[in-house]
């Protein structure tokens, strides 16, 4: 039997150990002797289906910090941790790939919670003995209280599943190991966006780094971000990755962002950019950004009055690139590129494939000039119960659509977007946790 295996047999699986009462615990040659204290411990990333897996401890034995790996450690106990041998090696700890510290990576630091999609403190860590190994089953994400002149969790360690946590982990070479969880993938841009408003540089910089392996996913966390809070983040990044961005963003999106850039760099940043994208921000920055043509999106679908109902539903269909709620209607135009009526996609869905356009469409819909203010169209909006209202020229020329949200977006107040969230039921009774276990001046 290994000394790994006779160690799991030992302790016996569902053992637990808080992190706070292994730090600073002696260290024990097998003899009994005193040879260091453990300064940290080491997990190791295994995926978004397992536990990380304890594979030993940082001590401190004589002055210099050692690595002691798991196979060499007979007992793990809150008081104390016991070697297998009576001599210690003492090379250097290096951290390997995908190596967690937990004392350094994890206590005292933030985590985004998934389930409420916010970022919370881990106070303390829950080590399980399982047959295959210790490993790091839990965290407990309250802050603790002075009692007595002692630290103490309130009502115990309220600790939850370390799987109901992603973890923000300020070290480039587990970035890999972290990536396998997939989870940004699922999280809404809006969410990622508040979550990128919370977060310090440190945070922002990881949640950045996770966002950035799926562009499109980056485009749609910037449209939802805060103008003062992207325009700080493009400070950041060189041109060409500021023009590569905006050119997957919604145009309007776009030319907002294009507007807050220092002046030095817009032309720069313009000149990245694709062209057909670069056509249409210009265009859009001609406009006051709180009038019609400043809040409109230039990408619409339209079709001829003789088109027929199945024509139009393809190009609906067809046009994946454009902001859903501009597809809620087809724009009827004419030769001359002039609105001459809308249908909606209901009555399209409800026709007969082969039935004309031009005769389920309504005639002489609500339309905006390019000047229209935002009370105006937000009143009309809501009088003839509108999602989309289109934009012409004085010659009744299409030239975008202004959809619900960009109303919604520009109208709510912004004390309204930054309200905290209800306060969980927890009662903190104090907030000086400088002599926390952990040694304080961390949280």
């Amino acid at each position: 039997m290994s000394s790994s295996e006779a160690a799991a047999e030992q302790v016996g699986a569902g053992r637990v150990i808080h992190l706070s009462e292994l730090l600073r615990s002696p260290l024990l040659a097998r003899s009994g002797e005193a040879v260091g204290r453990v300064e940290d411990a080491i997990v190791r990333l295994r995926g978004a289906d397992d536990y990380p897996l304890l594979t030993g401890i940082v001590a401190g034995v004589g002055g210099r910090r050692v690595f002691i790996g798991s196979p060499s450690i007979t007992e793990y106990l809150a008081e104390r941790v016991v070697l297998a041998k009576n001599k210690v090696d003492l090379r250097g700890f290096e951290r390997r790939d995908g190596e967690v510290l937990l004392r350094a990576d994890v206590l005292g630091h933030r985590l985004i919670d998934v389930a409420a999609m916010e970022l919370v403190r881990a106070y303390d860590v829950e080590l399980e003995a399982t047959d295959g190994g210790w490993v790091l089953a839990r965290l407990d994400t309250r802050r603790p209280a002075r009692l007595f002149g002692l630290i103490r969790s309130l009502g115990g360690h309220a600790a939850r599943d370390w799987k109901a946590f992603e973890p923000l982990i300020g070290h480039t070479r587990s970035n890999a190991w972290r990536r396998q969880s997939g989870r940004f993938g699922g999280f809404k841009p809006a969410d990622i966006a508040d979550l990128l408003e919370e977060a310090d540089k440190a945070e922002g910089g990881e949640i950045l780094d996770r966002v950035r392996s799926d562009p499109e996913l980056e485009a749609d966390v910037f449209e939802e971000l805060d103008p003062d809070k992207a325009s700080r983040l493009l400070d950041d990044m060189p041109d060409d990755e500021v023009a590569a961005l905006l050119g997957r963003m919604r145009a309007d999106d776009a030319a907002d962002a294009i507007a807050d850039l220092r002046q030095s760099r817009r032309r720069r940043v313009l000149e990245l950019m694709p062209a057909p994208q670069r056509t249409k921000v210009i265009t859009l920055m001609g406009f006051n950004p709180e009038s019609a043509g400043g809040l409109m999106n230039v990408d619409f679908v339209s079709c001829a009055a003789g088109a027929t109902a199945g024509t139009a539903l393809a190009l609906i269909r067809a046009a994946r690139s454009v902001q859903p709620e501009a597809l809620i209607k087809m724009h009827v135009l004419d030769e001359n590129n002039r609105l001459a009526g809308v249908v909606s996609v209901i009555d399209l869905l409800q026709a007969e494939p082969g039935e004309s356009v031009g005769g389920l469409m309504e005639l002489d819909p609500v339309r905006v000039s390019a000047d229209a203010d935002l009370t105006d169209i937000a009143l009309l909006m809501a009088d003839y119960n509108l999602y989309a209202v289109p934009v012409v020229d004085g010659q009744d020329r299409m030239l975008g659509v202004v959809t619900v949200d960009d109303v919604l977006e520009a109208t709510i107040p912004e004390d309204w977007r930054r309200r905290e969230p209800a306060p969980r039921p927890v009662r903190e009774i104090a907030d000086d946790d400088r002599n926390a276990p952990w040694g304080g001046g961390m949280l």
